[in-house]
């Protein structure tokens, strides 16, 4: 990576229609309004235009190469760490796991990316509520895509797309049966949201409430590890 793709960075093509509606919207206010409320418009929507294209940013990642790492799914702020029952459409049992929310407010980047490497064995689309995704109940009540990645030895890991108070679409571009890679991209949430990642029984949170994680690059986790789940201190 150079310094130029730290400046251009790429945009995700789920973005492009909007990017265009901003900016017809913004020539249109700007051309067809009579002054002086036409130009002030213009330059509201360019500024709004500009923020489109900040929020469809899709900035290249590195992705850790050992086996068995489970990494971010999406940028935000570890919400939660709790244990709680997998989304009851993965048909995973009632036994809790743990599960790391990480919410993402409308300014972090809001591609998703696979947590660990394997096979693709579980897809469902829930059709649910809007409520913020920072609540406990969204998890449950929300507009949802869960999904379920089983690695190379049988072991099965849950995570979840969630909309939130502002989010109305959920993009996921995965298939059943489909091969997948660590930090592979495959899907995004317009505009506000959530991901829940479950760990398997028994494996610790490497990650701890209030750290800020970056997609496809943070480990949540590492399934051949013994460590205990760490703690923080915010300074």
């Amino acid at each position: 990576m150079n310094a130029r793709d730290t400046v251009i960075v790429p945009i995700h093509k789920a973005g492009y229609p909007f990017i265009a509606i901003f900016i017809l919207i913004t020539i249109a206010m700007a051309v067809f309004i009579p002054a002086p409320f036409g130009p002030s418009l213009g330059w509201v929507g360019t500024i709004a235009t500009a923020w489109c294209i900040y929020f469809f940013r899709n900035p290249y990642r590195v992705t850790p190469d050992k086996e068995g790492l489970i990494v971010a799914t999406g940028d935000g702020v570890v919400h939660m760490i709790e244990k709680a029952a997998p989304p009851p459409e993965l048909e995973m049992g009632e036994e809790p796991l743990i599960r790391i929310s990480t919410f993402l407010n409308v300014f972090n980047v809001h591609v998703n990316r696979v947590p660990v490497a394997g096979k693709i064995t579980k897809l469902h689309y829930h059709k649910g509520k809007f409520f913020n995704a920072a609540l406990d109940k969204a998890s449950l009540e929300n507009e949802r895509q869960s999904a379920i990645v089983e690695t190379k030895d049988g072991t099965q890991v849950a995570f979840v797309q969630i909309a939130g108070l502002v989010a109305r679409r959920i993009l996921c571009f995965l298939e059943d049966n489909q091969e997948v890679k660590t930090g592979e991209q495959y899907g995004i949430i317009r505009f506000g949201s959530r991901c829940d990642v479950y760990l398997p029984k028994g494996i610790e949170p490497l990650v701890t409430v209030g750290q800020l994680c970056i997609g496809g690059e943070t480990i949540l986790a590492d399934l051949n590890s013994e460590e205990k789940a760490r703690t923080g201190t915010k300074h």
